[in-house]
């Protein structure tokens, strides 16, 4: 029998820090989500976000939410077009500046996207504080191209729009991902 030597580096009697990391969500899904689910969630969000409690300027942008966390977790399915369509349809619906929410929801998709392999490592409230600066920027420049074609700035109320979406990003991760650790669960009880 030959012995494996340790890849585990000792540092002066303790082990290397670098060597003990692991990923913090160990237990990744099994199952991709069903197709019918992601545009049931999709559409039920977009119907939710015409109702008029968007008014209010603070209030989150739940399909922005929706469509970042789905081009995040299935990006075969929920991708930038996705986005950009759906960013079309609450700007129709807005009678805002055709393409403001179309730039937003596509550059939050795009950085979702561009963040997916390190985001996919980690858990819900880490996924947060990285997804809060996609947000804001995602905002600040559809906000800033608003003002600088309408020669008038709205004020600071996209910011805590953007805040208030990031920091629905756990229960949304609960809420998306229940089916899939239901079934995950059943799995783990059959073997």
């Amino acid at each position: 029998m030959v012995n494996k030597p340790n890849n585990r580096a000792v540092v002066m009697g303790r082990q290397s820090s670098l060597t003990s990391l692991q990923p913090i969500d160990t237990s990744p899904f099994k199952q991709p989500s069903g197709r019918l689910f992601i545009w049931f969630t999709i559409l039920m969000v977009w119907m939710l976000s015409l109702l008029p409690w968007r008014i209010w300027e603070p209030a989150p942008d739940l399909l922005l939410l929706v469509v970042t966390f789905w081009c995040l977790h299935e990006p075969q399915r929920v991708n930038m077009l996705a986005a950009f369509v759906l960013g079309l349809f609450m700007d129709v619906h807005d009678a805002a500046l055709l393409g403001g929410h179309a730039l937003t929801y596509t550059l939050a998709a795009y950085g979702a996207l561009v963040l997916r392999r390190r985001l996919l490592r980690f858990d819900a409230i880490i996924q947060t504080i990285h997804m809060l600066p996609v947000f804001i920027l995602a905002v600040a420049v559809s906000r800033l191209v608003n003002a600088w074609l309408s020669g008038e700035w709205a004020g600071w109320g996209w910011l805590l729009s953007a805040l208030f979406t990031g920091v629905l990003w756990p229960l949304a991760d609960i809420l998306l991902h229940m089916p899939q650790r239901r079934l995950d669960d059943a799995d783990a009880g059959s073997v």
